[in-house]
């Protein structure tokens, strides 16, 4: 029996609009973020979702709203749907990160994100790993339904990545951070997840926001 998941990453938040790394920290979305949100919505508004989960960070709950009250469903926070903890970079900008830790950010963060740990958080690798074992928790839990997921950029790229069986080394290279208010479908069949589509955005035009760090040689 097919589960089909519409994972959306949140609007552009807080943190977003002035190049923050909130990881855990718990800032809203901008006034931009709320309106990609309710374009988000509006696209999606021919999908009877049975179930609507978020992070229970505001910025991906906020995201995951407009969807739940036009259908009347609740919004079911997890903890497990969260953004990777980053360390000592949480809050901080990126500038203030180059000068505690260019060396990392550079060549971590940029061009070997698949196999980064921010100094005292948690690795990208366990992100994606908890993301993915989330979603098939939701995917066993909801068998037949269509499942809105609202979560974040890092754990989503992540888990994205094990799903489509992409090397970690590979990752910075070719797997872009998906857009702010995207969506990303995929379908969990009999234990297993298969991908569909990552990172649509088409429908935000020119209010599409993006992280682009990918590392071109």
């Amino acid at each position: 029996m097919k589960t089909r998941f519409y994972i959306i990453r949140h609007g552009e938040s807080l943190g977003n609009m002035t190049k923050t790394f909130l990881g855990h920290t718990d800032l809203d979305l901008s006034p931009l973020g709320y309106k990609q949100a309710e374009l988000t919505a509006d696209r999606l508004r021919d999908v009877s979702f049975d179930f609507i989960y978020s992070s229970d960070l505001i910025r991906a709950y906020n995201t995951a709203l407009p969807h739940a009250k036009m259908r009347k469903l609740e919004v079911i926070t997890s903890k497990e749907l969260r953004e990777i903890n980053v360390g000592r970079w949480e809050g901080k900008t990126v500038d203030e990160i180059i000068a505690l830790d260019e060396e990392l950010f550079y060549n971590g963060w940029r061009r070997n994100f698949g196999t980064c740990t921010p100094p005292d958080g948690e690795s990208v690798i366990k992100g994606g790993e908890r993301l993915y074992r989330e979603i098939k928790r939701i995917g066993d839990k909801c068998p037949g339904k269509t499942v809105l997921i609202a979560t974040h950029a890092a754990v989503l790229r992540s888990f994205w990545a094990m799903t489509i069986g992409m090397e970690r080394d590979r990752i910075a290279e070719e797997l872009h951070f998906a857009g702010n208010a995207s969506y990303s479908i995929i379908d969990y069949i009999d234990g297993e997840l298969e991908p569909i589509i990552y990172s649509e955005c088409d429908h935000l035009g020119d209010i599409a926001t993006f992280v682009d760090e990918k590392i071109k040689k």
